[in-house]
């Protein structure tokens, strides 16, 4: 599936540019990446991988808002940055997104217990999750 294909299936959406929306995505991230840190120094390493991810969802959607488009799923997000923004943001970030996408929705909604995240698969997703932050509010601003 490319962009195309998701506008045509309604999982993208064309809207105005918002640059204001672009900011407070970006200022989610950073809560969700705070919240994570909070998680990871209590133990909680499954949920802060999955703040983490939040954190990554969030940013990427800042620049859908710049660009002037909303999503109404997570792999259209995915779809979008993968396809636009492969050229300014290392293959690394756009593949850990995509995983990590994934990991979270099996940690959300699957049925078979995953085996315990460790501390470091944690620290090591929060790590990731800040540099793609940084590079992003680069590209926005």
């Amino acid at each position: 599936m490319n962009v195309d294909d998701c506008l045509r299936t309604g999982i993208l959406v064309k809207i105005a540019p918002d640059r204001q929306k672009a900011g407070s995505s970006l200022g989610m991230a950073l809560h969700k990446l705070s919240l994570a840190e909070r998680e990871l120094k209590h133990g909680i390493y499954e949920n802060a991988v999955i703040s983490a991810y939040t954190a990554m969802f969030h940013a990427a959607r800042a620049l859908l808002f710049k660009d002037g488009f909303k999503e109404r799923s997570h792999y259209a997000v995915f779809v979008y940055v993968n396809e636009v923004y492969s050229n300014k943001l290392e293959r690394r970030y756009l593949n850990a997104l995509n995983s990590l996408r994934l990991q979270r929705h099996e940690l959300m909604y699957g049925i078979e217990q995953e085996d315990e995240t460790e501390k470091g698969e944690a620290s090591g997703t929060i790590e990731t999750a800040t540099e793609f932050l940084g590079c992003v509010k680069k590209i926005v601003f």
